[in-house]
């Protein structure tokens, strides 16, 4: 793993992961999005991983217009450096999920590294009431669903995306998506540092335990040496535990209520902001240093945000 001086935070401001009616404090309209990703900005985010929602009811989208409602604004407003994201939402063909970015050029992308079942469907008996039609299907469809990230898709993602100067968040779910990373790896079709995200928790892939966190960063030390760049994701109620230990292992981090939409135990989380000013918290009182956006730039080899499309 790549020695870094400071931690990153990354803020995952709006997903497809949740529904509006989970929360009103996830950012549904433009504005919202806009506002709460300033926020965490201000609260001491580098980074900000975005998702768009249609205006009308929430639902996922990834058209460029809608992108360009908030993407201005914010980077207007703040030094930060914006991740799209390119798995959008859940059954988008591949080039709606690559049609935001490809439009947008954004200095860095996610990019899911394996196929897998994405099982959302439990939250369905903890929601009394939904607010929007789409809602309950679209959780209860991924019962009998896989996301679908295929070889050829995602060589496809990072030769369309590479050739815009975009850099990537490579997610990476379980072990193996390890191994598929470490196969472009040896292609030489993505230079270092790598940013691998490390997911945990997610219903389908590996779970939240302190021991798969040791064994990812074990198996990632031994694919990619000091060309990489730890960074942590815990959904749910282990966002904040985990996130700190992979920060303790030398890692960035990652928060948001797009992975999380707690600040502790029984408590909703209120914005973006107070879950990127509490992890900052932490990591100051572990005498970790935070980095602003424009170390993260240097830490990550961007292109800069003059060099991108919005």
């Amino acid at each position: 793993m790549k020695r870094i001086d400071k931690v990153i935070i990354s803020c995952a401001v709006t997903g497809s992961i949740h529904t509006p009616t989970m929360s009103e404090a996830l950012p549904v309209n433009s504005a919202q999005i806009a506002e709460q990703a300033i926020g965490a900005a201000e609260a001491g985010a580098a980074i900000l991983h975005l998702h768009a929602r249609r205006e009308e009811d929430g639902s996922p989208t990834q058209d460029p217009a809608m992108f360009s409602r908030f993407l201005p604004r914010i980077k207007q407003s703040c030094d930060a450096v914006v991740n799209i994201t390119t798995g959008g939402g859940l059954g988008m063909s591949l080039d709606d999920r690559l049609a935001a970015a490809k439009a947008l050029k954004p200095e860095l992308a996610s990019m899911n590294m394996g196929s897998l079942n994405f099982g959302l469907f439990p939250a369905v008996s903890r929601i009394k009431e939904f607010k929007h039609p789409w809602e309950r299907p679209y959780l209860e469809m991924t019962k009998d669903f896989i996301l679908s990230n295929t070889f050829a898709q995602i060589e496809r993602g990072i030769t369309e995306l590479s050739a815009l100067g975009t850099r990537f968040e490579f997610e990476c779910y379980d072990v193996g998506h390890l191994y598929n990373l470490a196969h472009f790896v040896d292609r030489k079709m993505i230079e270092p540092p790598f940013l691998v995200q490390c997911i945990f928790g997610i219903l389908g892939g590996i779970g939240p335990d302190p021991e798969n966190l040791m064994h990812m960063k074990r198996v990632a030390d031994s694919l990619f040496g000091g060309d990489y760049i730890l960074s942590v994701l815990g959904a749910g109620r282990h966002q904040m535990g985990l996130v700190t230990m992979g920060a303790i292992l030398g890692g960035c981090v990652r928060v948001g209520l797009e992975d999380s939409l707690y600040i502790g135990k029984g408590r909703m989380a209120r914005s973006n902001a107070e879950q990127v000013a509490k992890i900052k918290r932490i990591l100051e009182d572990l005498s970790l240093e935070v980095a602003t956006p424009d170390e993260a730039r240097r830490m990550l080899k961007l292109k800069g945000a003059a060099q991108v499309g919005f």
